[in-house]
């Protein structure tokens, strides 16, 4: 979305608290769910699914305080998921028409705001009937951004979901999208023509991959290891549809190039914290099948390919190892982000010289009109 003129009074500023506070309430469905969850007593089986929540743990069996305490928090966590799941199902989707509306809103509410800004710092005094339509304006652009963010929780959700057992639960993981998804709201520009999901899929996966990456480094797991638990998760569902079975450590050790000792490094740091199959054992599931419309999936298929032709266009200029570089860094390839170390040792170079190509690429690229595509990218450095 167009920014309004003059971003850099802003800083500082009322409009920044207010962004502040907006974001705030855009997580506090999170949070509440959360708060709001029940504790059932441990051990008791829950009506809704009729099952009991796993306990994976390893726990001393000569502290059963200790095991009892555990038992409430994890049933504590999954009804906190199932009440967040429940709230947002009531969001409707929108329908054609409703993104361009929205943005064009959310565009006229922080123009408005800038011009209100402005007036004040200037000491001009606007009539009251200005001053009433500017600050009309602002609030219908508050609730334009609000109804767009609703909306898609359920995306940021369908995106958390396949993170799940790096570290972080599930409500974490959607908080950590749900920002993503703000940054995505403000800076979407509808004029370009591509559906909203396309352009946020990118900056809800950095929002949760970067908030895995920092998780890691606290818990002492090397950060590259996230992306190459990824790594193994999709070729093990990739073999299990060749094979129609469980592949075996010897051959996830040979689509991925390594050791089977590797494999079983990261199966270890991929084990889960909590099971969250409690979830999905009745038939109801939660009410959230994201892709149960074939013609909504066609359309979302179609408008990725768009983006993809149209990104392979603005790279093309570049000779393939920088194209590549540019790929790698930002995801461009249906992966997640990579390091500038980890490029590095794909190149056999320092992650600084990787840096200096990636700075040279971008600040090269953004003179070529077409290059308005990659902005999300420049914009989150």
């Amino acid at each position: 979305m167009p920014q309004a003129p003059k971003p850099a009074a802003h800083s500082q500023t009322g409009l920044q608290q207010k962004g502040a506070a907006e974001q705030e309430g855009a997580l506090q469905l999170t949070r509440s769910s959360k708060q709001a969850a029940p504790r059932p007593k441990p051990g008791v089986v829950d009506n809704a699914s009729n099952s009991k929540t796993a306990l994976p743990p390893e726990l001393d069996d000569s502290d059963p305080g200790a095991e009892a305490a555990t038992d409430v928090d994890e049933y504590e966590t999954v009804d906190s998921i199932r009440a967040y799941l429940k709230s947002i199902k009531k969001r409707s989707l929108l329908v054609s028409g409703d993104e361009s509306e929205l943005a064009q809103r959310i565009e006229a509410g922080l123009y408005a705001a800038y011009l209100l800004e402005e007036a004040e710092d200037a000491g001009e005094k606007l009539s009251d009937q200005r001053h009433r339509d500017l600050h009309r304006m602002c609030r219908d652009g508050q609730r334009a951004k609000r109804r767009f963010l609703e909306a898609n929780l359920r995306l940021v959700v369908s995106i958390a979901r396949r993170y799940q057992g790096r570290g972080l639960d599930l409500l974490d993981l959607v908080q950590e999208g749900n920002l993503g998804l703000i940054r995505a709201v403000e800076k979407f520009d509808y004029k370009t023509g591509f559906k909203f999901s396309t352009y946020a899929t990118w900056w809800i996966r950095q929002a949760i991959t970067r908030a895995l990456a920092d998780q890691s480094r606290v818990i002492r797991i090397p950060v590259h290891m996230v992306e190459q638990i990824d790594q193994l998760g999709k070729e093990r569902t990739r073999l299990t549809k060749e094979t129609g079975r469980e592949p075996t450590p010897s051959e996830l050790a040979t689509a991925l190039d390594t050791t089977i000792e590797h494999i079983g490094d990261l199966e270890k740091y991929n084990q889960r914290v909590l099971s969250l199959d409690v979830l999905t054992d009745n038939a109801e599931h939660d009410g959230l099948d994201f892709e149960d419309d074939l013609a909504v999936v066609a359309e979302e298929v179609a408008d990725r390919r768009r983006f993809y032709e149209m990104l392979e266009s603005v790279l093309s200029p570049l000779s393939e190892r920088d194209a590549q570089v540019i790929r790698l860094r930002y995801g461009l390839t249906g992966s997640d982000p990579h390091t500038l170390d980890e490029i590095g040792k794909v190149y056999g170079v320092t992650r600084e010289r990787i840096r200096q190509i990636e700075s040279k690429l971008l600040k090269a690229m953004k003179e070529e009109p077409a290059a308005d595509i990659l902005r999300p990218f420049y914009d989150s450095m």
